[in-house]
């Protein structure tokens, strides 16, 4: 009976490559791990012998050698995420074209989970992170920083991490609210609902409590809220506890949250919503109400998608770069990688107000009621 062995040739070796090409297997390991000099010239002649002998490099051997595994260990937040999907479309691509392969891990938001994520990749020696972390203002990250002091190089994506002196790629988030709420208040809107506020078991009772709330919150969603009451304080709007949620992040619960704003005895004539979870929770909770956008409430969104442009009407929505923003992450810890050891940089990367026709004059909310 045949054996494995006799049915499955053994795979070429090294030293069958360095043979094929004439040249020594230092040579050949150099040229495959690229790593070390390495003439143009035999190069090529190397890279043909691999071709033609089907060699697959050993890269467990190869990271030994040279330091180097040529893998990026992603993680965040919720791939399931539209904004992260785009995130991770940027990063895979920009990775790839460098020729890195990337491990990607979700933490659903959760700070442990994270942790363990950051170990797991630790163990695997990924050349380098991307995180979109989870952790607010006040939470221990010594699993950040821990992975910084040993010479991992860390990226920040989406969220800043006040303690942390690394390389990170944002979008001025409360420049961004700021802006969309001011266009609910141009067209008259006083009463505006935010959906949804950082997560908190005490909602406040206060602007100062507020305050105190955004002082512990995950970053993107504290600058968020920020610029609400920036565009509020402008305007001389009163601040409304009512008008927050600060529910945990999901559908059914901004759903729930954003019903019960609606049914407040001075309701919200308009909805500013900072996700896509948040905002089809608060077109859900329009529906059940037999609530119009824009004729009944105006709403504005943050991260804007195919879906939106179809709605009927199409929804105002921010645009974030999303693809850009992981391309940006990708190229900027591979340059960690391959040596630039210049000061941390912070990414700033523009948005844009999509206006369509979801937000509308304040009486046009009010006219059919």
């Amino acid at each position: 009976m045949a054996t494995d062995h006799q049915n499955h040739p053994a795979a070429p070796t090294i030293t069958e490559v360095a043979a094929a090409a004439g040249v020594g297997r230092a040579t050949v390991a150099r040229t495959l791990g690229n790593y070390g000099s390495v003439s143009e010239a035999t190069r090529a002649k190397v890279m043909r012998a691999a071709e033609k002998l089907g060699y697959q490099p050993n890269t467990l051997a190869r990271s030994m050698t040279t330091g180097v595994t040529k893998t990026l260990g992603i993680v965040l937040a919720d791939v399931a995420n539209p904004f992260f999907s785009g995130v991770l479309k940027g990063i895979s691509e920009t990775a790839k074209l460098a020729g890195y392969d990337a491990i990607i891990l979700s933490t659903d938001e959760k700070l442990e989970l994270e942790r363990d994520a950051i170990a797991v990749l630790l163990a695997k020696q990924v050349d380098g992170l991307v995180v979109a972390s989870a952790a607010g203002r006040s939470d221990d990250v010594s699993h950040l920083s821990n992975a910084i002091d040993r010479g991992t190089p860390v990226v920040l994506i989406d969220r800043l991490v006040d303690r942390l002196e690394t390389d990170s790629v944002v979008i001025d988030n409360r420049e961004a609210a700021r802006s969309a709420v001011a266009s609910l208040i141009q067209n008259g809107h006083r009463r505006i609902a935010f959906a949804w506020g950082p997560v908190t078991l005490s909602p406040a009772t206060d602007l100062k409590q507020m305050h105190g709330i955004l002082d512990e919150a995950l970053w993107s969603d504290g600058e968020r809220l920020r610029g609400y009451l920036d565009a509020l304080e402008e305007a001389g709007i009163p601040f409304d506890t009512a008008l927050i949620t600060h529910v945990l992040k999901n559908e059914g619960q901004a759903t729930r949250a954003v019903s019960g704003m609606l049914a407040l005895a001075d309701p919200p004539t308009a909805i500013f919503t900072t996700e896509t979870e948040a905002t089809v929770g608060a077109l859900h909770s329009l529906r059940a109400r037999n609530l119009r956008v824009m004729k009944d409430v105006s709403l504005i969104g943050f991260d804007d998608s195919p879906w939106a442009a179809v709605m009927e009407p199409p929804l105002t929505m921010i645009q974030q770069p999303m693809r850009q923003m992981g391309a940006v992450a990708s190229q900027q810890l591979i340059a960690r990688i391959d040596g630039d050891t210049s000061a941390p940089k912070k990414h700033v990367l523009p948005s844009q107000l999509v206006a369509r026709s979801s937000d509308g004059p304040v009486r046009a909310a009010r006219s059919d009621q």
